[in-house]
């Protein structure tokens, strides 16, 4: 299974949001241009290429005015099934 690098869900949230740049360590909330409904465009997009990651928007529970897109890959990584 090939995994997305963070810089590629950087830029594929800019891609859905607008944004001008996603900076991996900057809050998501703070974000210009990125809102809730671009981070559940962007997770319906990530769960479509990669089906066999179990993300759904648990993702996003508790997120806060310290929430990046890092953490947010950090949960994706701990998703990624056993490689047998």
């Amino acid at each position: 299974m090939s995994l997305p690098t963070i810089e590629e869900l950087a830029a594929q949230l800019e891609a859905v949001s607008g944004a001008e740049k996603v900076d991996p360590d900057h809050p998501l909330q703070h974000i210009a241009d990125v809102d809730s409904l671009d981070l559940m465009e962007w997770l319906y997009g990530f769960q479509n290429k990669y089906p066999e990651i179990p993300a759904d928007e648990s993702l996003f529970a508790d997120i806060d005015d310290t929430t990046t897109l890092r953490v947010v890959y950090d949960r994706i990584l701990a998703l990624v099934p056993a490689q047998a």
